[in-house]
C-alpha cells in the first residue's frame, strides 16, 4: 500500500492533465483517431476529412504537437503526422470500446 501511494504522488499529473485537455476538444480527438486509423496523414487530407479551413487544422495540430501527442514526419515535400504518445493510443482504444 505504501509503495502504491508513493507511486501515485510521483506521477506528473500536470502533464497528464494537459494531454487530457488536448484530447478533450472534439476536433483534436477526431484528428488523433484519424491518425491512428490512417497511420499518418498530411494537412490537406485532414482539411478534406474534417471539412475545416487549413488554418483551423494547423492550429489544432500545433496544440497536439506542443503536448507531445503527435510528431511531424517528412515524406518528400509533404509533412505527415503520427501519434507518438503511447498513453494517448491507450486512451483512444479505451474510448472506442
Amino acid at each position: 500500500m505504501i509503495q502504491l501511494l508513493k507511486r501515485i504522488f510521483q506521477v506528473d499529473y500536470e502533464k497528464d492533465s494537459d494531454i487530457l485537455k488536448a484530447l478533450g476538444h472534439p476536433i483534436r480527438l477526431r484528428m488523433v483517431c484519424g491518425l491512428l486509423v490512417n497511420n499518418d496523414c498530411n494537412v490537406n487530407k485532414m482539411v478534406d476529412e474534417l471539412e475545416l479551413p487549413q488554418s483551423t487544422v494547423s492550429q489544432h495540430l500545433g496544440i497536439l504537437r506542443n503536448k507531445g501527442i503527435i510528431k511531424p514526419v517528412k515524406d518528400g515535400v509533404r509533412t505527415c503526422y503520427q501519434v507518438i504518445d503511447k498513453r494517448v493510443i491507450k486512451i483512444v482504444k479505451l474510448l472506442s470500446e
